[in-house]
């Protein structure tokens, strides 16, 4: 299976999951003349677009640095003993023991002290230095060669002593791509603010939605800002349908003042209300109350499509361990939503089909009409 989800790159994903949305080609129309992103109103926008953006998590624990130390440090060790096997080398005095004792008990104690934690991490550096240093002894000294697979382990272990090692000297808990991995380094944290969890960690996924049907607009596993995507997912839809939207039904963190600004001046309405101070008018701004949860009624379509991805099919925890297949993964679920979808209009055109032949056969002048 791995071998298969490789022959799918991201673009080919996204590629077959826009075709899996119908289209209906009788009322597309020619963009007007200008290209797209000319500043003009189109009077004649039509659909609503649902944007958001969610973490498909990955499977694995919840990164805690001793925990991830600790990691590193039986890695290194079990290299060590591989490189002095195949090199017939007698084993360094690694303290492993030693190591191995410390962890338990830190990771054992019912209340974990931040001057404890500092120790045990303290230590912990210490121990990964010491076994690097006896890799890079035997590499210079006994002209040991590691294997692509140890050479890329040592790199991300090495990067994350760095990492580790700013954090502690500096009292703080946020670097630079920070690693929370080490068998999969790409995977970077996710801060969403949710009540369940704060931050998460995995591809962060925006989509949008038209008809109920979603396309990928980014997937990546660094943090990004969704509002960035919003003027290529509505240019987008104007170069399929050849309109821009009438709405645009999207979160808080797309509202800001580039994005309505450019949306005025395109006739799209956004989700909630105007930026400045509110009418004065009663009347306008019950209104404008009303509209505003009206479209956050017809948001919900966009939160129950994650929610089931995440509940049935499976991206509420990504199996995958290589980026290329934790894509694939994410781009095959939400083909199979949409494909769901089609399956289900099939099956509700074919049912009214039915009902109205059965109410035909019933009427008793069908037959003399059919005459």
């Amino acid at each position: 299976m791995v071998e298969i989800r490789k022959r799918f790159p991201p673009k080919a994903i996204a590629a077959i999951l826009a075709a899996s949305v119908p289209r209906d080609d009788d009322h597309k129309q020619d963009p007007p003349s200008g290209g797209v992103g000319s500043a003009y109103s189109t009077p004649g926008n039509s659909g609503t677009i649902l944007m958001d953006a969610t973490c498909c998590p990955a499977d694995v624990a919840f990164p805690q640095d001793f925990q991830l130390l600790n990691d590193a440090c039986e890695h290194l060790e079990h290299m060590v003993d591989e490189l002095c096997t195949s090199a017939k080398l007698k084993r360094p005095r690694m303290r492993r023991k030693c190591a191995r004792r410390d962890y338990l008990n830190l990771s054992k104690s019912k209340k974990r002290s931040a001057k404890k934690i500092r120790t045990g991490v303290r230590k912990q550096l210490q121990y990964i230095i010491r076994d690097i240093g006896f890799i890079a002894d035997m590499i210079q000294n006994n002209g040991v060669k590691l294997s692509k697979k140890q050479a890329n382990l040592l790199n991300t272990i090495t990067t994350l002593y760095e990492q580790q090692l700013y954090m502690y000297e500096n009292h703080t808990h946020s670097v630079e791509d920070r690693i929370v991995s080490l068998s999969q380094p790409w995977i970077r944290p996710i801060v969403r603010g949710k009540a369940h969890a704060n931050t998460e960690f995995g591809a962060k996924l925006h989509i949008s939605m038209v008809d109920g049907y979603a396309k990928i607009e980014r997937l990546s596993f660094d943090a990004f800002n969704e509002a960035t995507d919003f003027f290529a997912a509505v240019e987008g839809y104007r170069k399929e349908h050849g309109f821009y939207p009438a709405r645009v039904l999207a979160d808080k963190i797309y509202r800001n003042r580039e994005i309505m600004v450019w949306c005025k001046g395109r006739n799209i309405q956004m989700t909630g209300p105007v930026l400045g101070r509110p009418p004065k008018n009663q009347d306008k701004r019950r209104e404008a109350r009303r509209q505003e949860y009206q479209d956050i009624c017809d948001r919900n379509i966009v939160e129950g499509e994650f929610g089931v991805g995440k509940r049935s099919y499976g991206l509420n925890r990504i199996m995958a361990h290589l980026p290329e297949t934790s894509f694939c993964v994410i781009g095959i679920a939400l083909l199979c939503m949409n494909l769901a979808k089609s399956l289900r209009r099939l099956l509700r055109t074919f049912i009214q089909m039915w009902v109205y032949l059965l109410d035909l056969n019933q009427n008793e002048n069908f037959w003399v009409v059919a005459e």
